[in-house]
This record gives structure tokens, sequence and C-alpha cells, in this order.
């Protein structure tokens, strides 16, 4: 499937949000799919995710998490360099300001006459923020892969944002992909969030532990790449999305 892709500025109460747009070819209305990226921001390899979702016949819609301050606009390398600037920019986030963004860049894609529903998705932190754009009673399905912090709450300038402690709230289609040598989200991490998904009574919530994957077994840089592991989440989380 051809793409088409655009950079648009999607206006926030308090800031402009740098945002990827990436949709198929033709005149037709696909559904809307939120991604949001790992630390890093809009690197190419997020880019190319985006692209390999967005060719299964979604729009997809890639925000900077970081829309404020020094890392607006720049696409982080992924060294050590890289991975403190993107820890900084998360450390001085707040949830609230998260959140806000969610809704801006949400209200945007409502407002899209190529986009049906709304639909949410991340990696890493990214999974994280889109548990909690599955809040929003728009977005009707959400994958998260690999969500970091969402066993104690831990999400930007946030010790505890409390987003387990709200999951009654999701009323959407719920998937989580884990990978079993993640050491940001071990095996008593991983017990941590099924257990509160099922007490919030989201008990049908779609889950995929992948043997051996390590943390960011999705992104396509580096020795943790799994390429076989990473066809299996994406056309687990297309189908999952798609409604089967």
């Amino acid at each position: 499937m051809k793409l088409i892709e655009d950079i648009v500025s999607v206006p926030a109460p308090d800031c402009e949000i740098r945002t990827a747009v990436i949709r198929p070819v033709g005149d037709g209305a696909w559904p809307g799919l939120l991604l949001y990226t790992d630390i890093f921001q809009l690197t190419e390899s997020s880019l190319r995710s985006a692209r390999r979702l967005a060719s299964e016949g979604f729009v997809v819609v890639v925000p900077e998490i970081y829309p404020r301050g020094p890392l607006a606009g720049v696409a982080l390398e992924f060294d050590d360099a890289g991975k403190q600037a993107g820890l900084d920019g998360a450390a001085s986030t707040t949830v609230a300001q998260f959140d806000s963004d969610r809704v801006a860049v949400l209200d945007y894609m409502q407002g899209r006459a190529d986009i049906t529903t709304l639909f949410a998705t991340g990696f890493c932190i990214g999974g994280h923020l889109a548990f909690r754009a599955a809040f929003d009673e728009r977005v009707t399905a959400t994958v998260c892969f690999y969500p970091t912090g969402l066993q104690n709450g831990a999400v930007g300038a946030d010790a505890d944002a409390g987003s387990l402690a709200r999951a009654a709230e999701i009323n959407g289609r719920l998937m989580i992909v884990f990978g079993s040598q993640d050491p940001h989200v071990p095996a008593d991490a991983r017990l941590q969030v099924i257990s509160a998904l099922y007490a919030a009574g989201l008990d049908d919530v779609e889950l995929h532990l992948y043997q051996g994957g390590e943390h960011a077994f999705m992104r396509d840089v580096g020795a943790r790449h799994d390429p076989a592991l990473s066809d299996l989440a994406y056309a687990s989380a297309a189908s999952f999305l798609r409604g089967r």
C-alpha cells in the first residue's frame, strides 16, 4: 500500500505539537491511530514503525512527546547522550502536560475528514501514554507495547500518575505486549499490571508475552531488535485493532 506523509503542527493550550501524519494514498477514510514514540521522539526508526502500521490501513498520527523546551523538533540519537536527553525530557514533562497534549491530538484527529474511529498505540514510555489515552471515551481500541512505569505509575515528572488505579475508566478494547526478558517490565511488574487490570474488571484484555523479547525488541536499530517477534507483534496488533 502506498503512503502519504506530512508534518503538521497541532495546537495545544501552551505549545504547538510537531506531528507526523502517515496515511494510505487515496480519497477514502480510515481508522486513526495515535502512535506514541519512545523517549527518542520522531526518529526514522519510529517513523518506519508508523509506516508499517499505516500500510495496514490506518491514518497514523505521531506527535512529539516533548513539544516544549529544547527537545521540541529534535529526533534523538540512539546513544548514551540521546538516551539521557530523552530521560531528561521525560523528567521535565508532567502528566498533566502529557494528558493535555493527548486531548489536543485526539481533537485534531477527530476533526480530520479522512479518519473514522480513533485508536491508540505506543512503545516504552509511549506504551504507558497509550494506556492513558485509553481513558478517553473516543478511543475504542489500544495496543501498548512494553509499557514502562505502568506497574508503579511512574511516567514523566510524576512518581505515580495513578494510571493503573484508573484502569476501570477504559471502555475500549485493550491489548498489551510484553517481552519476557525486559528488565524494565520484569515478571513481577507484569503480574502487578495484570492483577490490577483484572481487579478493575478488565479480564478480557488481550495479553502477549514473547519469549526472549528484550526491552524495545521492536525498535529496528541495535542488538535488541528481534525481527521475527516484531513481525508477530505488528501482525497481532493490526488484527486486534481491526477487530478481526
